[in-house]
């Protein structure tokens, strides 16, 4: 009963969108919970090593890339921007096994791969939201926006003022992190609602 009425009161595209949010709503969620942890150890750590930095880095990356990439291949049949999900899901991906990989990394070179990952991915994440926003009932499109001009800015500015030393980096990478986990956090909770109020869930 609950799928006939969906059938006739949502077009094929949306019931296909509300059962991507039905589904994967909780993989958004993991990546901001993911970023927030990370933050938060950041904030609280604060005679971190460069290594301590890496190693923290890398499993937050490598996680946020693999949950990043479920969605978006869950969701290439709906959503218009899942390749976008998709590269940035690579994107981090890349930068955490990166991190992992190069022995004896310096701090900047780390200031580097994080700024770099950062602004990929920010890019990446603009672009997937604004294609997003052209699909009725995508309403959490804008948090998923902030999230990637959150995390475009925190790339340029590790990029451009790398000189700031590890504990004003490690400071401001959570900051970030926190921000940019809180609006995946809202984007997910998002997800999950519609497809609540469509009687999915």
């Amino acid at each position: 009963m609950r799928g006939t009425a969906m059938t006739t009161q949502f077009s094929t595209n949306e019931e296909a969108f509300l059962q991507i949010g039905k589904d994967l709503w909780w993989a958004v969620l993991i990546r901001g919970i993911v970023a927030i942890v990370f933050g938060i150890v950041a904030l609280a750590w604060p005679d971190v090593t460069v290594w301590a930095l890496v190693v923290v880095f890398g499993a937050y990356a490598i996680v946020d890339g693999v949950s990043a990439i479920v969605r978006a291949a869950r969701a290439r049949k709906v959503e218009s921007g899942w390749v976008w999900w998709m590269l940035g899901g690579f994107v981090s991906l890349g930068a955490g096994i990166v991190a992992f990989v190069w022995p004896n990394i310096t701090a900047l070179a780390v200031v580097f791969v994080i700024g770099i990952w950062a602004i990929l991915g920010g890019i990446l994440e603009i672009a997937g939201s604004v294609r997003l926003r052209r699909l009725d009932g995508a309403t959490h499109w804008a948090a998923l926006m902030v999230a990637g001009v959150l995390e475009l800015i925190f790339g340029l500015i590790l990029v451009f003022f790398p000189g700031s030393g590890i504990l004003g980096i490690v400071w401001l990478v959570g900051v970030f992190a926190l921000l940019f986990g809180i609006a995946f956090v809202v984007s997910a909770f998002q997800l999950r609602s519609m497809a609540k109020k469509a009687g999915m869930i």
